[in-house]
């Protein structure tokens, strides 16, 4: 039996600008095995992929293939030597169906372009992913993007995928349907490699667990050998599970009503829906995937519009308001934190201290126009040191940062406004724990400040330790409220599905 790794990694380090994302980092990758790379943001586990992937080189070391010392000169070379990777943000080109970007540069290999759609109907059903070949890219929802990709990595024959936090957008039944496709695409010989912040699906799927903090190689180890708090444990150097799921707070008094919502409706996602939302409190809504629950939420900051007719009564204070966009909502104190961060929350090539200032000159907080750039820096220092924002520095653009550090730019960008309501979609989604211990705090704090807090979920962990009411949506209606005294999740989690 052949035991030589298929990656063997030699005393690699990476530095950006004088700082170092990863330092000696020696490892190995077995053949055939489902090995789970774990650590908080900034750890170093997208830029230790992306070394292999032929996507960024290192800047000391050796990156052996196979037991011979290899060189990627980017990711096509990658690609060729069986090596493939599946990144967070999608790479597919928006303006092409699904086909074509499936078979994107393979197009000399058909004599049809029909040709292209049945093949690509074929592999996306034997991947068992609700995707039509016909669509355009741009018309998908995340979920699908991110099958599209998979795809793609399936068709190009790698023996090794890499996954960048595979299952952050994919419903339960969907995850269901990608853990089987792993376990076959293992028993069909190919390695595979997690960037996961989902501490129980690496404990399930895994073989081996490797843990990264600050750029180094703290543990590496057969699953067996770690329990969730052990690697919580490796991955921030101190207890976390307690503070984040198992004690809850008192929960807090209602203050006056910020928000009334009645009989609202939107087609048929949201039907005739009716709630409050009080100063001072954290309200959860909770609820399966398609329940209404965004829709909800964007009608309410003017994303979307509800029906003409019949469409039901928003109050904000007592006052009735119609948004037909967002920024009269925004200007009325009301802001809302997308679920889809790289989609709808930041300005990707800007800079961290951009992206905020743009947002406090929008809200109308800044008198003149003329740009201060002392301002802006004082901003963003303000808001990095509250927030924990981990950057080189202030200029460092968004893109080139973790997920967990983009979503609290995306928070401070919503926090500059002042508000006086904030809605919060999915705040911790792709964020390792120790970011969403930062993000819970500030969730706490904000309702503490007498501020009104919506926090979507689909989490019930989550949703339960956060909230001091509970929301369960089902067929874009409220059919449930729960206080936080009397909420379970068995209760919760029944008005959700029955």
């Amino acid at each position: 039996m052949d035991d030589t790794p298929l990656i063997e990694l030699v005393d690699v380090t990476k530095e950006y600008h004088g700082a170092q994302a990863l330092q000696n980092v020696s490892w190995s990758l077995r053949k055939g095995e489902i090995h789970s790379i774990v650590g908080e943001n900034g750890a170093g586990k997208s830029t230790l992929m992306k070394i292999i992937a032929g996507v960024t080189q290192p800047s000391a070391g050796k990156l052996l293939l196979e037991g011979r010392e290899t060189h990627f000169s980017g990711p096509g070379a990658a690609l060729d030597a069986g090596i493939a990777m599946v990144f967070q943000e999608t790479n597919l080109v928006p303006s092409m169906t699904v086909g074509q970007n499936l078979f994107l540069g393979e197009e000399r290999s058909f004599n049809r372009l029909r040709q292209v759609y049945i093949k690509a109907q074929q592999l996306l059903q034997s991947l068992n992913f609700d995707v039509d070949p016909w669509v355009q890219v741009s018309t998908l929802g995340s979920a699908k993007k991110q099958m599209v990709e998979i795809a793609r990595a399936v068709l190009k024959n790698a023996k090794l995928i890499i996954f960048d936090e595979p299952t952050a957008t994919l419903t339960p039944e969907e995850k269901g349907h990608f853990f089987t496709l792993i376990k076959r695409l293992r028993q069909n010989g190919v390695t595979l490699v997690f960037i996961s912040h989902a501490l129980e699906e690496s404990l399930e799927l895994s073989d081996r667990i490797t843990v990264l903090r600050d750029g180094r190689l703290v543990a590496s180890d057969e699953t067996g050998n770690f329990t969730r708090d052990s690697i919580i444990r490796a991955m921030v150097g101190r207890e976390l599970s307690q503070e984040l799921y198992q004690s809850r707070p008192e929960p807090r008094s209602p203050g006056v009503p910020i928000l009334s919502v009645q009989n609202i409706s939107m087609g048929q996602t949201v039907r005739n829906t009716s709630f409050s939302i009080f100063s001072g409190q954290i309200t959860g809504f909770f609820g399966l995937i398609g329940a209404g629950r965004t829709e909800t939420a964007k009608i309410i900051a003017g994303a979307l519009k509800r029906n003409f007719f019949h469409g039901g009564e928003i109050r904000l204070l007592g006052r009735p308001v119609r948004y037909r966009i967002p920024r009269p909502a925004m200007l009325d104190g009301i802001v809302y934190v997308s679920e889809d961060r790289k989609v709808e929350g930041f300005f990707d090539q800007m800079s961290i201290s951009q992206n905020i200032y743009i947002n406090h000159l929008v809200a109308g907080l800044e008198k003149g126009a003329i740009v201060s750039l002392e301002k802006m820096r004082a901003l963003q220092k303000e808001w990095s040191d509250q927030l924990k924002i981990k950057a080189l520095s202030g200029d460092s653009k968004v893109i080139e940062l973790s997920g967990g550090n983009q979503q609290k730019v995306v928070i401070a960008g919503a926090l500059v406004k002042k508000p006086k309501l904030v809605i919060f979609d999915e705040p911790t989604r792709g964020v390792d724990v120790g970011a969403i211990a930062d993000i819970h705090k500030m969730i706490r704090d904000l309702a503490d400040m007498g501020i009104g807090v919506i926090v979507i979920s689909s989490y019930l962990p989550e949703i339960m330790n956060l909230s001091d009411r509970i929301l369960v949506y089902r067929s874009g209606r409220v059919v449930e409220e729960f206080t936080a005294s009397e909420a379970t999740e068995d209760g919760i989690m029944f008005a959700a599905v029955h």
